[in-house]
């Protein structure tokens, strides 16, 4: 199985800041990250804030790791400017050799040149308003920001490159055999030599278009992505694809489709699972008891009670076990109910601080310019009094991570100025958004692992699968071919559809 690793370009930096929370009864929400473990569901009253001198102590294989993520870091930064580098060069090379073709001949044997006539320098504008068109292409087409640094190279591009440089080779060498060595004194056919060389170059980017651009238009493959932690499932369609590409997509797409991952969420169930398997008790039933010359029959008679008393136990954890479904259903229905409980305080809160910031706007607009309260004011002013039942519904639905104090104040004053209304305002926190729309430092992963089983640069194909690895989860894509759909035509005569309606009058006797 091959793994390699896809590392996304995006440059962020976050530096840890000890927060305390401010004095007061209001509460301070946490501004951690969602990806973080689950936490008490009171930890706005547990947090302790610990101040000194702290001792960190490395191991082998931390420092291990450190040093392989630099070298990676510095690995890829290097092949990435490596990259641009030839691109560069390949591209002065292709620009620069008409004019040279062009220049040669008046530097190197200018008095054995025949007379350019009107042909010839109708030639001349052709050759810049064609040069003009294809740096205009290429930087359209070619000098675009990077979105991800891919593993392997990207195939199509490579070749596109080794061909324009053989034929800029072979051009460069026709030109020295049959021009420079013979020093041709025929300069209108050097001018039509250049204009060749610049049609064909034309040729080649409408080809790298096609290749790169509009072959990967058409679907050919439905990938169903799938992450590891809940399932949580998004169907794509995808044209021709490298598995590489395909995996630059389908991440592209969950940062913009898939809520965002939610750890909390996971603790519940394998805390309820814990609880359950603590309460168990496994006893050796069929075990015998050492024997010992003093045994008589009071020993006898405790072992027959311990036996008993051990099938008493496993019975009765048998039926705990057969009710752990009733304990799983009145949970989640006291889970449902709490939720919303504390949802229907939230809007109530929500729709009295909204409607104190409409008071408060009829009123600011009685005073003077310059006494009026700014949107952030607003929010900061109103904040308070819906910020303990935010809360309460945030820790219940274990969100709390996701949202941070500051962001809903932003969140907040983003709606007071685009005068929003309270369910508009609260959409954010009853519904869950997709992951990009949340700060990068709640879900950016900087590094994916693509896990293949064959080379990343082959095509998809039918049952493709591969894994998407990042720090907390996996994706796993699998790909089905669109299938072939054949469609039939049947005519219908119109006539067929007309018909005669006979009436017998009935006539009394």
């Amino acid at each position: 199985m091959e793994t390699v690793e896809v590392v996304m370009v995006v440059e962020t930096s976050k530096e840890e800041e000890d927060s305390s929370a401010p004095p007061g009864d209001t509460p301070a929400l946490s501004p951690g990250p969602c990806t973080e473990s689950g936490q008490d569901d009171n930890w706005g009253e547990t947090t302790t804030a610990v101040t000194g001198t702290s001792e960190h102590s490395l191991s082998q294989e931390d420092i291990v790791r450190i040093t392989k993520d630099l070298e990676d870091s510095v690995g890829l930064d290097c092949r990435r400017y490596f990259s641009l580098t030839l691109a560069v060069v390949l591209g002065l090379l292709v620009f620069l050799t008409p004019l040279a073709f062009l220049a040669l001949p008046h530097l190197l044997w200018p008095d054995k040149l025949l007379v350019c006539g009107t042909a010839c320098e109708g030639l001349f504008i052709s050759v810049a308003f064609k040069l003009l068109i294809l740096l205009l292409a290429v930087w359209a087409l070619f000098f675009r920001a990077p979105r991800a640094g891919l593993p392997r190279v990207f195939v199509f591009r490579a070749l596109l490159a080794v061909l324009v440089l053989l034929f800029v080779v072979s051009y460069w060498l026709f030109y020295g055999v049959r021009i420079l060595d013979s020093q041709d004194e025929n300069y209108q056919g050097i001018v039509q030599y250049a204009v060749s060389l610049v049609d064909a170059l034309l040729f080649i980017h409408y080809l790298a278009i096609v290749l790169l651009e509009l072959r990967q238009l058409q679907p050919a493959f439905s990938v169903c992505v799938t992450r590891s932690t809940d399932g949580e499932t998004r169907h794509y369609n995808l044209g021709q694809l490298s598995i590489q590409r395909a995996a630059l997509a389908i991440i592209e797409n969950y940062y913009r489709d898939f809520s965002v991952h939610n750890p909390a969420l996971l603790t519940a169930s394998k805390s309820r699972a814990a609880k359950h398997l603590a309460g168990l008790k496994v006893y050796n039933v069929d075990g015998e008891f050492p024997a010992s010359p003093a045994t008589g029959p009071e020993n006898n008679a405790a072992t027959g009670l311990a036996h008993s008393q051990s099938r008493a136990m496993i019975a009765a954890a048998a039926r705990r076990r057969d009710t752990s479904h009733n304990e799983l259903y009145y949970e989640e229905a006291e889970h449902e109910r709490r939720v919303r409980k504390r949802k229907a305080r939230l809007v109530v809160a929500v729709e009295e601080a909204f409607t104190h910031i409409r008071r408060m706007q009829e009123e600011e607009q009685k005073k003077a310019p310059g006494d009026v309260m700014d949107p952030r004011e607003a929010a900061q002013a109103i904040f308070p009094s819906m910020a303990r039942s935010l809360q309460k519904y945030l820790r219940t639905t274990r969100q709390q991570h996701c949202h941070s104090m500051e962001s809903i104040q932003q969140h907040l004053a983003f709606c007071i100025t685009n005068n929003m209304t309270p369910k508009a305002f609260l959409e954010s926190y009853l519904t869950p958004w997709p992951t990009l729309q949340y700060g990068r430092e709640r879900w950016l992963a900087r590094q994916w692992t693509l896990v293949s089983e064959v080379s990343v640069t082959s095509g998809l194909k039918e049952g493709a699968i591969f894994l998407l690895k990042c720090i907390d989860f996996s994706l796993v894509v699998t790909a089905k071919r669109i299938p072939y759909i054949q469609l039939s035509e049947e005519f219908i005569d119109p006539k067929s559809h007309k018909f005669v309606l006979r009436l017998q009058s009935e006539t009394s006797v």
